[in-house]
Parts: C-alpha cells; structure tokens; sequence
C-alpha cells in the first residue's frame, strides 16, 4: 500500500487508531455517509455540532474500538459539555482543521480537579477512563474521537454538571 499527497501543498494526513481485539470480524470500508448522525447543541450554547459515528454497533461489528468524527459548525466552540466520563473506555481525540493562528483547549482530570491542554491542529491527546474530556477552541473546530474498552454502550456517560467543575 501506497500512501502519498496529491497536492503537496495541502499533504495528505495518515491518522491510525486501534485497540486491542479478543474476535474478528470481516473487514468494511465505512465512509461518513456509512455513519450514524447525531445533530447535537445549539448556537445559543457555543456548541452547534454534527457527531459521525462511524465505527459503532449501529453501524458494522466492533470488539473495542469506537470511532467517529465531530464537526463544530461556525460560531460555536464547545465540545461535549457538559464534561463527562466513560468508566469502561478510554478516550483519544485528534483536532484538525483548527486554523493556524488558533487553539483548542481540552479539559481533563477528575471533576474536582481539572486541568488543560492547548491544542493545535493535527495534534492528539489521550484521556483515561476516569478523566473527563470536554474542549473549547477560539475558532469551530473537527476531531476525531476514538473509544477503547469492554463497553460498546456509546451513550454509557457520567456526566457532571458544569457548576461541579473546579
């Protein structure tokens, strides 16, 4: 397989996301017309948002791994608040398409005690099962999100209510 930029001016990225398996299943392309849409927020809240669940239950057998994509729309900022957790699952988010001159802040750590990371496009971070992950940018943003762990269950969330956070 060959992997290369059609334009080398806009290069291609290669982004890779996996878990380990205890059974196999056939292999399927999945594309984002393949994926589940949820249409999420609103603009009032900074958080107009489309989440592509691609490599889910719904849509083709998985053993742990989850995948998908989110796409903020302009004018909102916020990912996932409120802030939650996946007791069963880790977490890892890639931003992109977050302009040059632009960052993301990703929230993490227990709710009594969050701390963040800036982000820049093209960047990842991992978020272990006991660590909420939620993130606002100064400019709408995409990232991929993939999930690892015994539990399938995508809407399996603890959620804390935002007046908890410190």
């Amino acid at each position: 397989m060959r992997f290369e930029s059609l334009d080398a001016a806009h290069p291609a990225l290669f982004y890779f996301n996996s878990a380990t398996a205890h059974c196999t299943y056939p292999d399927k392309k999945v594309t984002k017309a393949d994926a589940v849409v949820a249409h999420m927020g609103s603009l009032e809240m900074s958080n107009e948002r489309d989440i592509n669940k691609m490599l889910v239950n719904q849509v083709l057998p998985t053993c742990q791994l989850q995948m998908g994509m989110t796409e903020l729309a302009p004018g909102s900022v916020w990912n996932t608040m409120p802030a939650h957790v996946h007791s069963r699952r880790m977490e890892a988010y890639f931003y992109f398409e977050v302009p040059d001159d632009q960052a993301v802040c990703h929230f993490m750590g227990e709710v009594e005690e969050t701390r963040h990371i800036w982000m820049r496009g093209n960047q990842a971070v991992l978020s272990p099962e006991w660590s909420i992950h939620s993130a606002a940018a100064t400019h709408n943003y995409t990232f991929i999100w993939g999930m690892g762990g015994e539990n399938l269950d995508y809407g399996d969330q603890d959620f804390s209510k935002i007046t908890d956070l410190k």
